[in-house]
């Protein structure tokens, strides 16, 4: 009997793209199966990688160019380019894919403070695509190496932030609790003729004790006086957004996600707060506000749609057909701890499976404080890939060889349990 496998990663962070990483676990399993029936099926979520991949699932093309990095340096980065004409038809959609230009990858080590980073390429990169003929323009969120509630983007589209003295406020989310007006009159005015869409991940919001400098602030180097001091300025952000933006903003398209309460810890029962139309905005809390540091809630304030990034991303593949083929699912992901529930891949494509009761095997860069909660979701198991203790350098070096070996392991102690099921089968007592 030939077994159907599907493999359905992320890629790792700054180490393998989703499809190296499929092509590793490839390797392992005709280690051990060399007749599998394999469906790679190689994922992303937003962050890094997401242009190349849609371009390519899209027959698109990437466009190179050059954009002020996260720490304010010019960068070599790209958009694609998908649709007007050809194969693809409807209008031509760009898709900007934010870790390109303002990803923690740009960001050197010595320089990981996220009160001095922008988003100031992103909006470049939205001006590029309008340029180039773009109406819709899709913004891939993930892998951010900011927290400046996408204040830089705006900057970058035509919008003047000042301070209480009426001067330019520094680029960065640690000078947002200075804020005192945004001038709207020098935004860029073809984003009224544009449609923006945030792929994002629902779970992250803008402010409170689940907001995004809290959250995820520590991961990109701050201490924590530098979260309280990126939350409040953060807060302040919301609030001069609201009041000087969004009473000005023509929004004929612009529902957003339902506001709702702050999600709690732990897996929840579904894939993450629902899409909702014609409900007011509340771009503290509203689910994905938070997404790449705040920039959902930047990029909502100028008429952007906030849409649960694999309802965008996954368009097109077919994926919970494709599940449902297989008799075994594996994924993997970079860090596999409490985060992985709340919208990373690994959770998603369990959850899509257990839905034709297809088992899911997890493989994980590391395994985290609150891993044992993707049971929840539908995985039946998972499994570190590091032989040995290592540096980190060294691990992302040979990540695609721990990957092959250690879903051949993996595949070796099924292999292994299903015998001992025969052999435990062939000597039970008859009825």
């Amino acid at each position: 009997m030939t077994h159907r496998i599907a493999i359905a990663p992320s890629g790792f962070k700054e180490s393998l793209s989703a499809a190296r990483v499929a092509e590793a676990i490839a390797v392992g399993v005709r280690r051990v199966i060399p007749d599998a029936d394999l469906d790679l099926i190689p994922l992303v979520d937003g962050g890094e990688g997401t242009a190349e991949a849609l371009a390519l699932a899209g027959g698109g093309r990437l466009v190179p160019c050059t954009a002020t990095g996260p720490v304010g340096d010019p960068v070599p980065s790209h958009f694609a380019l998908l649709g007007g004409g050809g194969t693809t038809p409807g209008p031509l959609t760009a898709v900007v894919e934010m870790a390109a230009v303002a990803g923690l990858a740009l960001v050197p080590p010595g320089l990981r403070h996220p009160g001095a980073t922008t988003t100031y390429g992103v909006g470049e990169l939205i001006r590029a695509a309008l340029d180039a003929g773009a109406r819709r323009i899709l913004i891939g969120c993930g892998d951010s190496g900011t927290s400046d509630g996408g204040a830089g983007a705006l900057q970058a589209l035509g919008a003047r932030l000042t301070d209480r003295h009426g001067r330019e406020l520094r680029r960065g989310g640690g000078a947002l609790h200075e804020l005192e007006h945004i001038d709207p009159s020098g935004l860029d005015r073809r984003l009224a003729g544009a449609e923006l869409l945030v792929a994002c991940n629902p779970y992250n919001v803008l402010c409170g004790k689940r907001g995004v400098a809290r959250v995820f602030g520590p991961q990109k180097g701050a201490t924590p006086a530098e979260v309280e001091l990126l939350s409040a300025g953060l807060e302040r952000w919301a609030a001069v957004l609201t009041r000087d933006l969004l009473p000005a903003l023509n929004r004929d398209h612009a529902p957003a996600f339902a506001p709702e309460p702050e999600p709690e810890p732990g897996p929840g029962p579904g894939p993450g707060p629902a899409l909702a139309t014609g409900v007011p905005l509340d771009l503290r809390t509203a689910p994905g506000t938070g997404a790449s540091g705040g920039l959902g809630a930047g990029l909502a304030a100028v008429g952007a749609r906030l849409l649960p990034r694999y309802d965008v991303l996954l368009d097109g593949l077919d994926l919970d057909a494709r599940l449902a083929r297989a008799d075994f699912v594996i994924t993997a992901e970079g860090a596999l701890d409490h985060q992985t529930v709340r919208g990373k891949i690994p959770a998603e494509v369990a959850r899509r499976a257990q839905a034709s009761g297809v088992p899911v095997l997890v493989l994980a860069g590391t395994i985290g404080p609150g891993a044992q909660d993707v049971r929840a979701v539908g995985v039946d198991a998972y499994s570190a890939i590091l032989p040995a203790p290592m540096t980190l350098v060294e691990a992302i070096g040979r990540s695609g060889e721990f990957l092959a070996d250690a879903t051949e392991r993996a595949l070796r102690i099924m292999a292994l349990g299903s015998r001992l099921g025969e052999r435990a089968g062939r000597y039970a007592p008859s009825a």
